[in-house]
């Protein structure tokens, strides 16, 4: 089984490495929401008295990077799926079991990568950690938000064949996840239903988890945050190993 994990896992992170103009791209979005959002509404922000914006976003932005990169990791899969690379994978004599979790792994590292590069690219733009001896932990938060999306992303690609069918899928609860989650703004004084929402948003507990590492601020608390991330990581893994179980080749 480890080998088997192992080869997939560094298959992933070839596939990573090698698309090069993919990883730049991707830091396109963290930038504007840094630079648009952080340097154009933190006047404002300060001016209600809620301090800083820039160390209340960059976490967020950090979380929305991670779930972009891990989310869409499915489009791997369907893609490989459409055009029959995926049959090469299934037809060896390994457990699908073994396939899902190297693949899974592989995926969420490469999220996880993506995270620490936006987190380094906050402190260009001025984001300040102040409890720098949490870097660690932070990076396990952002293992925990990549493994829980990652899993989303292949038990939803498992039971698709279109591709464009996954892009809908996928934008439908990415952008719903990602600005309820408290990403972009708090949610103490916001309506009852949005906070409602907000406590069964995955990416709130992950946004929140990183938020108190980082800048010492949180509304929910970090126990609590990576036993919701933990748990539905788990619950996400088992569903999509099941769903790919069963995939016809």
């Amino acid at each position: 089984m480890i080998s088997t994990v192992y080869i997939l896992w560094l298959r992933q992170l070839k596939r990573y490495w090698r698309s090069k103009p993919r990883i730049i791209g991707s830091l396109g979005q963290p930038i504007l929401f840094l630079v648009a959002l952080g340097f154009g509404l933190g006047p404002v922000f300060q001016k209600a008295g809620a301090g800083n914006y820039l160390d209340f976003l960059a976490p967020g932005v950090m979380a929305q990077a991670i779930l972009f990169m891990a989310i869409f990791s499915g489009v791997e899969l369907v893609w490989d799926r459409e055009f029959g690379f995926l049959k090469e994978t299934l037809v060896a004599p390994v457990p699908r079991l073994h396939i899902v979790i190297g693949r899974t792994l592989g995926s969420a590292t490469i999220a996880t990568l993506q995270g620490i590069l936006v987190f380094l690219l906050t402190l260009v733009v001025g984001f300040r950690p102040v409890q720098l001896q949490n870097l660690p932990l932070v990076v396990g938060v952002m293992f925990l938000i990549s493994l829980l999306y990652t899993a989303l992303g292949t038990a939803i690609a498992s039971v698709l064949t279109d591709f464009h069918g996954f892009q809908l899928i996928m934008n439908f609860l990415v952008m719903p996840s990602f600005f309820l989650s408290g990403a972009l703004f708090p949610l103490q004084n916001s309506p009852g239903l949005l906070q409602t929402i907000s406590k069964i948003n995955p990416l709130t507990y992950g946004v929140d988890a990183l938020r108190h590492l980082l800048v010492g601020a949180t509304n929910i608390g970090l126990t609590t945050d990576v036993l919701v991330l933990g748990g539905v990581s788990g619950l996400l893994l088992l569903l999509g190993s099941y769903l790919f179980s069963k995939i016809e080749i």
